[in-house]
């Protein structure tokens, strides 16, 4: 009991020095509390994550309008057909739906208070500010429809979402043709859940240990703010007789006090990013502050953890300290820092992590206690090494000029300080390096090609059954920054009715097109409008030839109606045959290809049209034209952007995730470094108004200011990269991938980190100027 009383006493004591050292005191108290906060702040935004997940996927269920079962439920006064409509805008998509209520009991979408008539459409409150300025001119053209209101926020998945509802009329005719759906409720869903992915699960726990180390990093450096001033207070404590125990304890209180307050301000600096998160978005995504409540345990574990961690750092941090009434220890030359004991952090971290080698995503049941500590121990040996391997490397540099001598004499009295600085960034890189090489690894196994062939063509439409072909081949021919059209319509035949039972037993394809759009799918040996042709029946075509008997009836079925009805076909005679060859999708046609001369008036509305077009990217907004002329065609035609590969929606989220969560890490970081140089800048002042006043040019001390940054970001880089290609090697042997080294992802990783720090020491150089003046020599 007398020990906690002592403990309070002494905490207590620490906490008033801190705020009672007059303006001197203050100042360190606000600078070591500004660190503090900005990675409390990062660390509630960590804790609110979850919940803003949980939201985001429970609004995305509840406004889901697909139709999950095979039957479509029959009209009613509770339905409501929804057709999806969806576009790109530049780099941004667009969420469009159509909505036909049946009946006056028909389910409205989340969001929405009524349905829009025909005509009119209700937006998101981005869609709505976008369409308003002028660079959604072109939107606009695409958009036809009068807005009457603004989605709520219960029918959007972020602040920043472009979405309509529009009005639609006789879209039950489309039911079935493309996506349009008749629905009895929305959010409806029998789609069974995703099979966990081990690789994706691994994934997203190294991208939370590695976003969030180093701010666990920021933190503990942060409350050594003014370490070298706070030891000669505690000299003059131990002076006025307090012990060396107390004057530690005292020492604690203080870095208490510093962390409370950047509780405080951590707090506020979050509720700001809270407010702020709903009008900015990042690579894409996009928030309502509403989903950014933190976990109550968590947020109270933030609120114990940060203090605690504070006086635990600083007691440790003080263990290599004499402190005497006369000084400190500190000021005469330090022991040499060991190396083995610094070593055998990251070996036990990857002895952690080694029993999971080579289980890959079929046998992968990674323990996520063992990654968590493996990684996290990994990460930690950097922070252990790099002040070893500055104290090392600075004791060896030679002479050089004044800024140099300046520089590499402050390093190697306060070796450690300029690693504290530096360990944030190398950890960082150290994580964003292996992780990169980790998704660089698995890469593969989440993409897949397209087959695609980008040469013929860039983009697809799809227009609806009926839709008149060569009306809408020349609308796309006349669309500036269309190069080439190839419009190519389809069906299906079948040597007998498709309303049987099983259905045909023979069934082949039909592809209408004028002869040069015929060319892109076989090689013809004439054409001319009105010739048919059939494919020659190889692996890819094996049903034409025999169908291709003359006299023979073919049905081909049609719900451009809305009512599926069938129609029939008479094979001629002088039915030339043609060898297939890959069309712009990669694939092979069978069956029976037609020039529209050859079409019968019977079957013009049986076949649903895709049209290739190839596009002239040195156009402006090519792509925005052609998606315009497609809405003029019908609204339910589909546009597709083509590109050589498709990746895992998973996967993909898990690295928007990474990278979102890395610009945060980055801005923490570029922000923890300033306030950490600045401190510094503040504890020599004295000394730089000195060598001012001695002569010393500004010039020189500003280049000493940035050896004395250069020369451990250089050293911390350099560790960093080591180290990240060591972790990056054993995750990948874990997911059981060939190891190879991403070195782009190396260089730029390193880079950006070079690049931060860079930008950080230009901002220290304006106060810097103003800190050396002979009137820094005054005081008081």
């Amino acid at each position: 009991m007398n020990l906690l009383r002592q403990w309070s006493r002494d905490l207590a004591l620490g906490v008033r020095f801190a705020f009672a050292g007059g303006r001197e005191g203050w100042v360190r108290a606000v600078l070591t509390a500004v660190g503090v906060g900005l990675g409390v702040a990062l660390l509630l935004l960590s804790t609110a994550l979850p919940n803003a997940l949980a939201v985001r996927h429970d609004r995305e269920e509840a406004r889901l309008d697909y139709a999950f079962s095979a039957e479509t439920p029959p009209k009613a006064d509770d339905t409501v057909v929804v057709a999806h409509v969806d576009t790109d805008f530049r780099d941004k998509r667009v969420r469009g739906r159509l909505l036909e209520p049946e009946g006056p009991r028909a389910p409205l979408p989340p969001g929405l208070g009524a349905f829009p008539a025909d005509g009119e459409m209700v937006v998101s409150p981005a869609l709505k500010e976008l369409l308003a300025s002028d660079s959604g001119k072109l939107l606009r053209e695409r958009l036809p429809y009068r807005i009457t209101g603004t989605v709520g926020e219960t029918g959007l998945i972020g602040s920043q979402e472009l979405a309509y509802y529009a009005g639609g009329s006789g879209l039950a005719r489309h039911i079935g043709d493309g996506d349009v759906y008749r629905l009895e409720r929305f959010g409806e869903t029998d789609s069974a859940p995703e099979e966990p992915d081990p690789v994706l699960i691994l994934l997203n726990i190294v991208v939370i240990v590695v976003l969030l180390m180093p701010v666990a990093v920021f933190i503990a450096a942060a409350v050594r703010f003014g370490g070298e001033r706070r030891d000669r207070r505690l000299a003059a404590l131990r002076l006025v007789g307090a012990d060396g125990r107390m004057a530690r304890r005292i020492a604690a209180g203080e870095a208490m006090a510093g962390s409370l307050l950047g509780l405080v301000l951590g707090t506020g600096f979050f509720l700001m990013g809270r407010q702020l998160a709903g009008s900015v978005e990042v690579l894409g995504e996009s928030v309502w502050p509403s989903y950014l409540d933190p976990s109550p345990v968590l947020a109270a574990l933030v609120a114990v953890a940060v203090p605690t961690a504070a006086v635990l750092v600083t007691l440790l941090a003080l263990r290599g300290v004499v402190i005497e009434p006369l000084g400190v220890v500190r000021a005469a030359k330090p022991s040499r820092r060991r190396l083995w004991w610094r070593l055998l952090l990251p070996v036990a971290g990857l002895a952690m992590l080694y029993p999971m080698v080579g289980q890959g995503r079929e046998n992968g049941d990674f323990n996520q206690y063992l990654v968590v500590g493996g990684v996290l121990l990994v990460l930690v040996g950097v922070t252990a090494l790099l002040p070893w391997l500055v104290e090392t490397v600075v004791a060896r540099l030679g002479s050089g000029g004044v800024a140099w001598q300046l520089a590499v004499r402050r390093l190697q009295l306060s070796s450690g300080t300029a690693a504290r600085m530096v360990n944030g960034i190398a950890v960082a890189v150290a994580g964003a390096i292996a992780l990169q090489m980790l998704f660089a690894g698995v890469d593969n196994q989440y993409t897949e090609d397209t087959k695609l062939d980008l040469n013929r063509a860039q983009m697809s439409v799809r227009v609806p059954d009926g839709t008149p072909l060569a009306a809408t081949a020349q609308k796309f021919a006349d669309t500036k920054g269309v190069r080439k059209v190839t419009a190519l319509w389809e069906g299906y035949f079948g040597d007998s009715s498709w309303k049987t039972e099983n259905g045909p037993a023979l069934a082949a394809e039909l592809t209408v097109a004028d002869c040069a759009a015929l060319r892109e799918v076989a090689e013809l040996p004439s054409c001319a409008d009105g010739d048919v042709f059939v494919l020659d029946g190889d692996q890819f075509s094996a049903d034409g030839p025999k169908l291709n008997k003359p006299g023979k009836k073919l049905y081909i079925e049609s719900s451009a109606s809305g009512v599926s009805t069938e129609a029939t076909w008479t094979v001629p005679a002088g039915v030339i045959e043609a060898r297939s060859i890959k069309d712009p999708t990669g694939t092979r046609r069978g069956g029976f290809l037609m020039t529209p001369a050859a079409l019968p008036e019977n079957l013009r509305k049986s076949v649903s049209g895709q049209v290739y077009l190839s596009i002239d990217e040195s156009v402006p907004d090519a792509y925005e034209y052609t998606r315009n002329t497609t809405a003029s065609v019908d609204p339910l035609a589909y546009t597709a952007t083509w590109s050589a590969t498709r990746t895992s929606n998973r996967f993909e989220s898990v690295r928007t995730g990474l990278l979102v969560g890395a610009v945060c890490v980055l801005a923490l970081i570029g922000a923890s470094l300033l306030v950490s140089q600045l401190e510094q800048l503040r504890e020599r002042r004295k000394l730089l108004s000195s060598l001012v006043a001695f002569g010393t040019r500004r010039r020189t001390l500003a280049l000493s200011v940035l050896w004395q940054t250069a020369i451990p970001i250089a050293l911390g880089l350099f560790l960093a990269a080591a180290v990240g290609l060591v972790l990056g090697a054993i995750l990948l042997k874990m997911t059981g991938t060939p190891v190879s080294a991403d070195w782009a992802s190396v260089l730029s990783m390193t880079g950006i980190g070079a690049a931060v720090v860079l930008l950080v020491t230009l901002l220290s150089l304006p106060p810097l100027v103003r800190l050396m003046r002979p009137e820094g020599l005054r005081t008081e």
